[in-house]
């Protein structure tokens, strides 16, 4: 994290749940994202709570005008939206939109969790054998401690999802868990000397 020695905190990653469902293998990953919705919405609710940051990384669909709020709003208007309702960032979610398979390539991801005094990441999220794997490398070798709630992530093929898991574990040091073992202990903003805080973590 850039030398950043107060890295201490947590974030919690949302990766790629605003979707649209309307790709190719779509049909096998909405089941396994149907399991993992009432999942994450737990998690969400409970890193909200503790004032933990909650960071969507999303893929722009190929809309590289949009901004995240229009990202949304087309995720929401395909048939899949009983999907996306129960996770849908609040006023205070940090969003950041990517365009490959890794949170951190050519996004502000780094920086962001720099910012936030956040040294260990949570990956959610789906694909577990693409973006989540890819993103969990990324986050190893920038030094970050990593922690995969399996029942918070959705999969496409559940064989290479086990594989990505136990290569997570195996080579990247993760931590794989499920979601009821995770604990938060909140991370809030930097601000400058001087000004007050507010209770959800901003500046």
């Amino acid at each position: 994290m850039h030398g950043n020695t107060e890295a201490t905190g947590l974030a919690l990653i949302v990766i790629d749940m605003i979707h649209t469902y309307d790709h190719e293998d779509a049909e096998l990953l909405v089941p396994s994202a149907r399991q993992v919705v009432p999942v994450l919405a737990e998690l969400i609710g409970r890193a909200r709570a503790a004032h933990v940051p909650v960071v969507y990384a999303n893929d722009n669909f190929g809309l590289w005008r949009s901004h995240h709020g229009e990202l949304l709003e087309t995720a929401l208007s395909r048939p899949h939206a009983d999907l996306i309702e129960p996770i849908r960032p609040d006023d205070e979610s940090l969003f950041v939109v990517k365009a490959r398979h890794s949170i951190f390539y050519e996004t502000p991801l780094s920086y962001l969790l720099w910012r936030l005094g956040a040294g260990h990441v949570v990956l959610s999220g789906q694909v577990t054998e693409q973006c989540v794997l890819y993103s969990a490398l990324d986050a190893h070798i920038r030094h970050l401690e990593v922690t995969v709630p399996r029942d918070a992530v959705a999969s496409i093929h559940p064989h290479l999802a086990d594989a990505a898991l136990d290569m997570m574990e195996r080579n990247m040091g993760a931590r794989i868990v499920t979601a009821k073992d995770i604990a938060f202990v909140g991370t809030r903003w930097p601000v400058p000397e001087g000004q007050p805080r507010r209770p959800g973590g901003g500046p």
